[in-house]
């Protein structure tokens, strides 16, 4: 028998579903409305959200609803009605990311299933226990954890770790991606990502594609990560087609039961793959080999007489559930039928009284015939007994009809489903008063403090030295990369003079958090609404940078008592990936952190590396100086250098205090454009 371990299917339409289902999938997940990370898929609306629910409970797959973007205050009522919606419909568990769709879940459907979604960037142990302190059963691991470091999260079985094990693989850590949106304001964390990292981005010597990597496929593994103690193998998709659904579903099931094949593989590559496919971060071996793109022997590999083998698997439905009937029948007298099923019992009576047999009588064996025509449904005859007076007729279409009555019956039963207890929620947003702003300042490095600048808050990077820690009153800042290398962050932390630390991930705030530093929030804790400030301010979060993507008016319109920034200059952080685009090229002697990529129009984006981690940047930055008065009811302003020498810094924080124009390439970053 296969393992309970869930198999997880991406569904972005209907057809999708089906073949899911059909093709024996566990579990479902798909998105409804504008609140999911795939709003490009068709998704499930209107009748049809409800007509998925009901053949999600048909085939006994659980439901996975995601509603897993970023959510603005304008759009908190419109989230709860759809929260609402899918909790009536009995949802098996709500995929969130946002802190304040979160908050709004917790609250508003308090016996509602709550799972991490990826987009949360949770990868340590500190972080799945401050993710189960608010309310989650569940994470969705990153996609760059290599095998020893999710063994060492899934034997502390802190929460049930769920993984993606096949499809598509971002380059950068999800959730922490803003290329999409400051390329073309198509933002990932509001589910319509552009993919521009699968245009050409070249590194010195590399591939030309340096910011795209090969699907993922873990297939092969899925025995091992059983024995981890993995609770749910999640396929990526949901906007492939439905063939590709079934094949994946079908390969994880073989995997499981050990049948598994290179045929099968080749077929999957077939179906959908970029250059084929790669476990690079599962078995720690990052590098060129990880990448791929999407060639035109990829696209023609999936050939019509391939598409129609995988179509067969989901043409019918499965049997799946035994249905035991008893049949009796006499002259005169209609016919009854009763049906049982899992503890449930159907009589159906006959609209035909049957007849004395003239010629040919009414046999067990013709009854049997019919009652096992269960084609086209979910069921199968199991036992049947028949109580048949001697010399009795009936028409085989009336036993068919009856049949047929009570197979409908049962799939109504299944069907069905009580709604999940829901509660109103109080939308009252009380206006924050901010105090006059202050200035946080980030450097990259010591050697670029500003001289002679003034500045409320600085912030250095972990690890410098105390002394000049002390010397400056400052605070540290937490790489955002912080997979595998908890305990030596923790260790650092906790040695260091710092005051003060800036941490940019819940992973960083939950290590923060055993320290008695204060912390403050980052921009890419992706603060996007009220309710998601107050949810920060309640796991210790002192203060916090709002997200990059807020407008001027979404800043000015947020409410609580949160302190709370805005991110005045600086290169934005694009892509935080593990796989460095640069060693594609060369190593990291000859980097000497001072490279970049070049996009097809030759315009340069910074990458710099830290803790293992690779970061690209802007290729000029935001700058607000002579617009910091549309600015409104903010306690501080974030300036974050990255590039810029000592006195650069020094040049550009007396060009905010003089409110002085701009000069060179620069952008208004989202404060005016937002993101769709």
């Amino acid at each position: 028998m296969r393992p309970k371990t869930e198999i997880l299917a991406p569904c972005g339409s209907k057809e999708a579903l089906t073949a899911a289902l059909r093709a024996g999938a566990d579990a479902v997940y798909f998105g409804t409305g504008n609140f999911n990370a795939r709003r490009n898929a068709d998704n499930f609306d209107d009748g049809a959200l409800e007509t998925a629910a009901e053949e999600c409970r048909l085939y006994g797959a659980r439901m996975h609803i995601t509603l897993n973007t970023l959510v603005g205050d304008s759009e908190l009522s419109a989230f709860a009605q759809t929260l609402a919606r899918v909790c009536n419909l009995s949802a098996d568990a709500l995929i969130v990311q946002d802190l304040g769709a979160l908050r709004l879940a917790r609250e508003m459907c308090p016996t509602a299933e709550l799972h991490a979604s990826t987009q949360m960037s949770v990868g340590t142990k500190a972080g799945l226990r401050l993710l189960q302190e608010r309310g989650f059963s569940r994470a969705v691991l990153p996609r760059e954890l290599s095998e020893s470091e999710i063994a060492d999260l899934a034997w502390t079985k802190i929460l049930e770790l769920e993984m993606f094990i096949h499809g598509a693989q971002c380059m950068c850590v999800s959730g922490q991606c803003l290329m999409s949106a400051m390329l073309g304001s198509r933002s990932g964390n509001r589910g319509l990502c552009a993919q521009p990292c699968r245009l050409a981005f070249s590194a010195e010597g590399g591939t030309g594609y340096d910011l795209s990597l090969k699907d993922l496929s873990l297939i092969e593994q899925l025995p091992m990560l059983v024995r981890m103690g993995i609770a749910s193998f999640k396929i990526e998709g949901r906007m492939k087609r439905p063939e590709y659904v079934a094949a994946a579903v079908t390969a994880c099931k073989e995997a499981l039961d050990g049948a598994y094949t290179p045929l099968r593989r080749q077929d999957l590559e077939a179906l959908f793959s970029r250059s084929g496919f790669t476990d690079g971060y599962f078995q720690n071996q990052r590098g060129r080999e990880m990448f791929g793109i999407r060639r035109k022997e990829n696209v023609t590999a999936a050939t019509d007489a391939l598409l129609k083998s995988y179509a067969k698997l989901y043409e019918k439905p499965p049997a799946l559930y035994g249905v035991d009937f008893h049949f009796t029948a006499t002259p005169d007298k209609l016919p009854t039928l009763t049906a049982t099923f899992d503890g449930l019992e159907c009589c159906v009576t006959g609209a035909v009284l049957c007849e004395t047999a003239q010629r040919v009588p009414l046999t067990a064996e013709k009854v049997s015939a019919q009652l096992q025509k269960c084609g086209g449904t979910v069921f199968f005859a199991n036992a049947i007994t028949c109580d048949i007076a001697e010399n009795t007729s009936l028409p085989l279409s009336e036993i068919n009809r009856m049949r047929r009555e009570a197979l409908v019956y049962f799939a109504e039963k299944l069907k069905s489903a009580k709604p999940k207890f829901v509660k109103e929620y109080n939308f009252t947003i009380k206006p924050h008063i901010a105090k006059a702003p202050q200035t946080f300042v980030r450097v990259r490095a010591v050697a670029q403090i500003p001289k002679n600048a003034e500045f409320d808050r600085l912030f250095l990077p972990l690890g410098t030295e105390n002394s000049v820690l002390e010397q400056h009153g400052a605070g540290v800042y937490l790489p955002r990369g912080l997979f595998g290398t908890e305990s030596e962050i923790l260790e650092k932390l906790q040695h260091s003079a710092a005051r003060y630390v800036l941490c940019d991930t819940l992973d960083a705030v939950a290590i923060a958090r055993k320290t008695d530093k204060e912390i403050i929030g980052g921009p890419f804790l992706n603060l996007f609404n009220t309710f998601a400030l107050e949810e920060a301010a309640e796991i210790g979060v002192s203060a916090a940078v709002v997200s990059h993507e807020l407008t001027v008016s979404q800043i000015a319109a947020l409410g609580g008592e949160l302190p709370r920034g805005a991110c005045v200059y600086g290169r934005t952080p694009l892509m935080l990936t593990r796989n460095c685009p640069v060693k594609n090229g060369k190593s990291c002697k000859d980097c000497k952190r001072q490279s970049a990529l070049c996009d097809r129009k030759g315009i340069s984006f910074p990458v710099r590396c830290e803790n293992g981690f690779a970061e690209i940047f802007n290729s000029r930055p935001t700058y607000m100086a002579d617009r910091l008065s549309e600015l409104r009811n903010i306690d501080f302003y974030f300036f974050d250098f990255t590039v810029e020498t000592a006195d650069e810094c020094a040049q550009i924080l007396q060009a905010y205090q003089q409110g002085a124009k701009p000069t060179g390439e620069y952008t208004r970053g989202f404060f005016y454009r937002g993101v769709e």
